[in-house]
């Protein structure tokens, strides 16, 4: 053993001998600097974490007020276009100036600031980098993110193609102002259809049901195919050009078929209205524009809905044919019965209620009714669009006869302003997605070749039904009028937010551009166009819209009566579409005594022994006669269910042409004086303020369709 090591271990030895509390003597010293210095670091590491917190907060505050602020600004953008659209409507108005539409204005304002936001606005945000999840096979709606222990949510935005990995939109103005497509269906598009549904003018909509059904339902059905199956053979001549870069199937160049089948005849129709142009051929294009939408987005529900089995998903199945037809029955029988119900139950609830004494409530009950009846058939799978229009049209001819005067008013402008801006908001935004939007595919093949398929398929859609629908009118569809309608097949807002709503692959974003460039040029072209050709086509303008179109010889007799004015005797209204001859005498005698103040009372129509039920329902202004008929907008249509209508003390009997068609209404147990009974019998037969002689005239019609 060395000496050293005899003297540490007897040092060693010597140590452990010594007490444990003397051991640590020596040590305190460097245990308080150790620990003094691991004090003072963790005080300085927690100051400095309560600073970075801070410092976070700070930094939040200040996005929220900055993400505020461009909130703020993105909608006083629109706010703006729509206040000076507004404007230079009124010098338009003052000047008379038609060649341009309002809506059109509003798309050239908003291509103004579109580009004004592309290329004048500095970027003002960014992304840093990418994260790589190739663990997953799919998308997550949202993700929460861990970042050094703190957790961010982030909300999936769509598919970004790998060549436009390095372009995503830095600029965070361009992202406010770029919507989401849900906020075009459940707040601009329902007042649009609403109140296309109750402004309907409900004479000359059913005048001519027959026709507009025609080419409402099977029309859009022939356009779209005949669409569809155009734009198939211009997407294979793409593929072999080699101008396709990413898969386009058929049921996709259907869908397309579907969506810009939706025709929007703004401009001709505010025209129309402005020159009063022939009453008839206002109705057809606008009971067609009406309709065709709600068929036009059930479908194209129904073509995504079309999934044949087996491997190949875009085959043709004969199965998922049928099962895609009854989608699309289903889906507009049912949203049709939604919007009717909530129509007629908003009609009792302001039949039996006293709501029309305070006349704010009545409004706000109503619109929310109304407004209510498109989220509710979203909700349950069903299309918001279809059971809007037909609440629109249930509320016009029902709940309408019950709103108090200043509900009548309030909620007819209510309506009027909503639709209005709702619609130059949608064309604005139109003018400034041009820009805005990051997703379009422009392909000149594509375009140009819809450009023809539409043509084609509007005038295989209007030409062969006009003839075949002229072989059973007794008004014919004038070739002027075909023209019109030919030429008046504008695409607008529906088409748009059809287009708007799925962008997530190649095809769609195509569609969506091609859309939207259809748009502009339907909107600005054929509709500066409209008072040329209306002049061109030689159609009646300044037309009186209660006036009927000159009668021919043979279209109505009046025969002389012992009354002493019966030469003077006024023509009645056209006769009605047979469709709607079928349920006018069942809604005449039952729903409109159950569902307003007007009509017989029930217990004239119903049977005996329904007596007490009957006295229920009629409401106490008909036995009491203080509202004979409040509709204002009543278009009562003499047909062969009522021919014999019996008011007090005048009665007028019309007889077909075969004589044996009678039925007679009479109002029993109500008491009326002269000139009550001659207003009642005038506002009945349509007659408005025009003088009829009701003693002793009998007036005979002819029943032939006028479908």
């Amino acid at each position: 053993m060395e000496p050293g090591d005899a003297a540490r271990l007897g040092r060693g030895r010597a140590a452990r001998a010594l007490p444990p509390r003397l051991l640590l003597l020596p040590l305190l010293p460097l245990l308080l600097g150790r620990g003094l210095r691991a004090a003072a670091s963790a005080s300085s590491s927690g100051a400095a974490a309560e600073d970075s917190s801070a410092m976070e907060e700070l930094a939040t505050e200040k996005e929220a007020e900055e993400s505020h602020r461009q909130d703020s600004v993105s909608l006083l953008t629109f706010i703006l276009l729509l206040t000076l659209t507004i404007l230079t409507i009124w010098l338009f108005k003052h000047r008379r100036v038609r060649f341009l539409h309002e809506t059109g204005l509003a798309m050239i304002y908003g291509l103004i600031v579109g580009v004004i936001l592309r290329y004048g606005t500095p970027a003002t945000g960014g992304h840093d980098k990418s994260v790589s999840c190739t663990q997953e096979d799919r998308a997550f709606s949202t993700l929460l993110v861990n970042v050094s222990g703190k957790f961010f949510e982030y909300t999936l935005k769509g598919e970004i193609s790998p060549g436009k990995i390095n372009s995503v939109e830095q600029n965070d103005i361009l992202r406010k102002v770029t919507f989401d497509p849900e906020v075009f269906f459940n707040i601009l598009l329902p007042p649009i259809i609403f109140h296309a549904g109750y402004s309907l003018k409900k004479r000359h909509f059913f005048r001519n049901l027959g026709s507009i059904l025609a080419y409402a339902f099977l029309g859009t059905a022939v356009s779209c195919f005949i669409i569809g199956n155009l734009m198939y053979g211009v997407v294979k001549l793409m593929k072999v050009v080699g101008q396709l870069s990413d898969k386009f199937y058929y049921t996709d160049c259907l869908f397309f078929g579907a969506i810009i089948s939706a025709t929007d005849p703004v401009t001709v129709l505010a025209i129309f209205n402005e020159l009063h142009a022939d009453v008839d051929l206002y109705a057809l294009l606008f009971g067609e524009s009406v309709l065709n939408d709600a068929v036009a987005i059930v479908l194209s529900s129904s073509i995504v809905a079309y999934q044949p089995a087996g491997l190949n998903t875009h085959a043709f199945d004969a199965a998922a044919f049928f099962k895609s037809v009854g989608i699309f029955l289903g889906i507009f029988s049912g949203s049709f019965t939604m919007g009717a119900v909530t129509g007629v139950v908003t009609a009792l609830i302001s039949k039996f209620t006293k709501l029309h004494c305070f006349p704010l409530l009545e409004t706000a009950l109503f619109f929310l009714m109304s407004w209510s009846t498109f989220l509710l058939a979203e909700a349950c799978g069903f299309t918001g669009v279809v059971a809007v229009l037909f609440c629109g049209i249930t509320q016009a001819h029902y709940t309408y006869n019950n709103l108090s005067v200043e509900s009548r008013s309030r909620t007819k402008q209510l309506f009027e302003v909503l639709h209005f801006l709702a619609e130059n908001f949608i064309f604005s935004y139109m003018g400034l997605a041009l820009f805005t939007f990051q997703k379009h595919v422009f392909s000149p093949v594509f375009i140009i070749g819809a450009f023809v398929a539409i043509f084609l398929g509007r005038a295989a859609h209007i030409y062969p039904l006009s003839f075949f629908l002229n072989l059973g009118r007794r008004h014919k569809i004038g070739w002027n009028f075909q023209h019109m309608m030919m030429f008046s097949g504008l695409r607008g807002a529906m088409a748009f937010a059809l287009a708007i709503r799925d962008t997530a692959s190649y095809a769609r974003q195509m569609m969506f551009t091609t859309t939207l460039l259809i748009v502009f040029f339907t909107v600005w072209i054929i509709g500066g166009g409209t008072t040329p050709m209306l002049s061109w086509l030689n159609i009646r303008v300044g037309v009186d819209p209660d006036q009927d179109p000159p009668p021919n010889n043979d279209s109505f007799q009046v025969l002389q009566g012992d009354g002493p004015d019966s030469a003077r005797g006024n023509r009645t209204k056209q006769e009605s579409a047979w469709l709607f001859r079928l349920w006018y005498s069942f809604d005449h005698n039952y729903l409109k005594p159950i569902l307003t103040h007007t009509g017989p009372p029930l217990t004239t129509t119903l049977p005996a022994w329904c007596g007490l039920l009957a006295r229920c329902l009629t409401s106490p202004q008909v036995y009491d006669n203080q509202e004979p008929l409040r509709e204002e907008d009543s278009d009562f249509i003499l047909t062969e269910g009522d021919l014999t209508l019996t008011y007090g003390d005048s009665t007028v009997t019309a007889n077909g042409s075969s004589g044996s068609h009678t039925a007679s209404t009479s109002l029993e147990g109500s008491r009326r004086t002269k000139s009550s009974s001659e207003e009642v019998l005038d506002r009945a037969l349509g007659m408005g303020d025009q003088p009829v002689s009701s003693r002793g005239t009998r007036l005979v019609f002819p029943l032939e369709d006028n479908a």
